[in-house]
């Protein structure tokens, strides 16, 4: 996976940059929440001011290292960062009354106690307004933690903002939280053996999740707005590493803040926990774009992770290359399609030119080439890779089972694995044996073969996302998956009313709900809305309603609030009901739980 030769270990230029500025470290070990759980700790990464052991590749090591710092650092005169706080940056942006801040975190926790160290050192600013810079949660969901319930300042986020960041946090989200436990490590302990980080940061916190909604959209490149003061120069590019994201510049003081479109890393055409394929191409066209528009203007480029860049000439060419990486990634891979390749030929075939393999903010320590190039092909072409035998493969276990008995049966398989294993193909050993414990989920030596191969691919990853999901691949072999609690219920309050019934729409058993037939009307005091929603057809069919539709099973008055305590449970207290109140039972009876453990490397 990796060209160690490409790469230069004695230059220690982002060391300086990563350290640079620095006005304080953290001033506790730990960030806990109000129950007491550890939302953040501070000393997980200690283990890193070691030598890399052999158990973590050397490079993504050095990525770890640099993430691992934390403290509030300055960037430039009015521009400050928290990090190492979070997966994510907090940027506070010094106004004429207080501060404005960009990307709160993932937890509420984490962000209250980095403003609190920036207010430790810089006075106790209030905030002034609050900026989400894109709409994935480690760059909102700590609002709380900054803005008091009810506070009167501009939330500013890019046009879609919370579209987005509901239809990836809610509709998928029991899957994409699964799933994003594995490339987040989120089982693993920290150290040389498990969690070594994600590449773009130590991983996420564990505290409590938020989001407000948007009070002022930024619709369009070239819009200005000044907040506190502080003049502000949008550039919106949806369809990058967000459905929903912009970069800025702050003319007055020459600096520019790339979101997560230009980071220290490879970032991901379509992140390992699942999301909207992205666009490399757009992707490409808008870092060019900001090239254009701010570069010569900026003595420092900043980002929603990692660490800044100073130097007009230095972040220009920074850019620059970061631009040439999503450009090269699209454009080979839509050549080699055209040849007739598909998606993993493409990836085993595909490198990059040499500049860019041997530039440290190039590599693969987050999205991966390999992965990336695969979810281009996926977004031109789809899952089919054009083969007929394709169209119909029998599903996992079924086709393991056939596997097995064509090779002689769960011995053969495993002295098979065994052999590919001693012979470092570690690659076709853990294909051999995903097939062996698919055909025979009881057997513990399959499984047991299976974790070991899976560790020692993990070991030797560059890729932080691909060790985690490796490694705890091995740690559910031998340990059945736990319960994750899913957070979306901290965005309750957020969601449209139109949301909130999409999120039960996409719950309807529908064989269960083939039969039923009913009608609800929703009436929302608080919001002199209508809302009428039918159960038809193993389908829930719903919308504001805007003309007389006809009768009803069931009418109910309420707030949004109140149906927010109905769906969790909190009874029917205070809301009026009209017509048969069976049918409200008969609805929920047609939706089905989502598993939060489900199993993901045993059927």
């Amino acid at each position: 996976m990796t060209h160690h030769d490409q790469l230069d270990y004695s230059d220690r230029t982002d060391f300086e940059d990563a350290d640079r500025g620095l006005v304080a470290p953290p001033d506790t070990d730990a960030v806990t929440t109000a129950d007491g759980r550890v939302a953040w700790d501070f000393r997980a990464t200690d283990f890193l001011a070691g030598d890399c052991p052999d158990t973590v590749h050397p490079s993504l090591w050095r990525q770890s290292q640099l993430t691992a710092r934390a403290g509030l650092f300055e960037v430039t005169e009015g521009v400050y960062q928290i990090r190492g706080f979070d997966l994510s940056n907090m940027t506070l942006i010094e106004g004429e009354r207080g501060v404005v801040v960009v990307d709160p975190l993932v937890s509420a926790e984490c962000a209250a106690a980095g403003l609190a160290l920036y207010r430790k050192h810089r006075g106790e600013r209030p905030v002034t307004a609050v900026l989400f810079t894109h709409s994935h949660i480690d760059h909102f969901g700590g609002v709380d933690g900054v803005l008091a319930e009810g506070a009167d300042v501009p939330v500013v986020a890019p046009s879609g903002f919370m579209e987005h960041s509901v239809a990836e946090n809610v509709y998928a989200g029991t899957a994409m939280l699964r799933r994003g436990d594995y490339y987040s490590g989120g089982d693993l302990p920290a150290g040389p053996t498990g969690l070594v980080g994600m590449g773009l940061g130590h991983t996420a916190s564990h505290g409590t999740p938020s989001l407000r909604p948007a009070t002022l959209d930024v619709t369009r490149t070239g819009q200005e707005e000044r907040l506190d003061g502080v003049l502000f120069r949008f550039q919106l590019t949806p369809g990058t590493e967000a459905p929903s994201e912009l970069n800025f510049f702050l003319p007055e003081r020459r600096a520019l803040c790339m979101a997560e479109n230009a980071t220290h890393n490879l970032h991901n055409i379509l992140t390992l926990r699942g999301a909207v394929v992205r666009d490399a191409r757009i992707w490409s066209r808008y870092l060019t774009e900001a090239i254009d528009l701010f570069a010569a203007d900026s003595d420092v480029v900043f980002a929603s992770h990692h660490w800044p860049t100073w130097g007009t000439e230095r972040l220009t060419r920074f850019l620059s290359e970061q631009r040439d990486l999503y450009g090269y990634l699209h454009d080979q891979t839509l050549r080699l399609l055209n040849q007739g390749l598909t998606g993993p030929e493409i990836a085993e075939q595909l490198e990059l030119p040499p500049a860019l393999a041997s530039a440290w903010h190039a590599r693969g320590y987050y999205g991966s080439v390999s992965h990336n190039v695969k979810a281009v092909y996926q977004r031109y072409m789809g899952w089919y890779d054009g083969n007929p035998a394709s169209l119909w493969e029998h599903p996992p276990t079924e086709s393991a089972k056939r596997y097995v008995d064509c090779i002689g049966g769960q011995d053969a398989v495993l002295a098979k694995a065994r052999e590919y294993a001693d012979a470092g193909d570690l690659r076709f050993a853990a294909q051999l044996l995903k097939h062996a414990v698919f055909a025979d989920p009881e057997d513990g030596d399959a499984k047991e073969q299976l974790a070991q191969v899976f560790e020692r691919l993990g070991y030797g990853a560059e890729n932080a996302t691909w060790r985690n999901c490796y490694l705890m691949g091995a740690l559910e072999l031998r340990n059945p998956p736990k319960a994750m609690p899913f957070g979306a219920g901290n965005f309750a309050g957020a969601l449209t009313v139109d949301q909130v019934f999409d999120s039960l729409a996409i719950r309807v058993n529908g064989p269960a709900a083939w039969d039923e037939r009913l009608t609800t009307v929703w009436k929302f005091t608080d919001l002199g809305t209508t809302h009428r929603a039918t159960l038809r057809n193993g389908v829930l069919v719903h919308g504001e309603v805007t003309r007389d539709q006809g009768p009803a099973d069931l009418t109910a008055t309420l707030t949004k609030p109140q149906l927010f305590a109905l769906l969790a449970g909190r009874g029917r207290d205070g809301i009026d009901l009209s017509g048969d109140p069976a049918v409200l039972d008969r609805l929920f009876a047609a939706l089905d739980e989502s598993d939060p453990a489900f199993p993901v490397v045993t059927p």
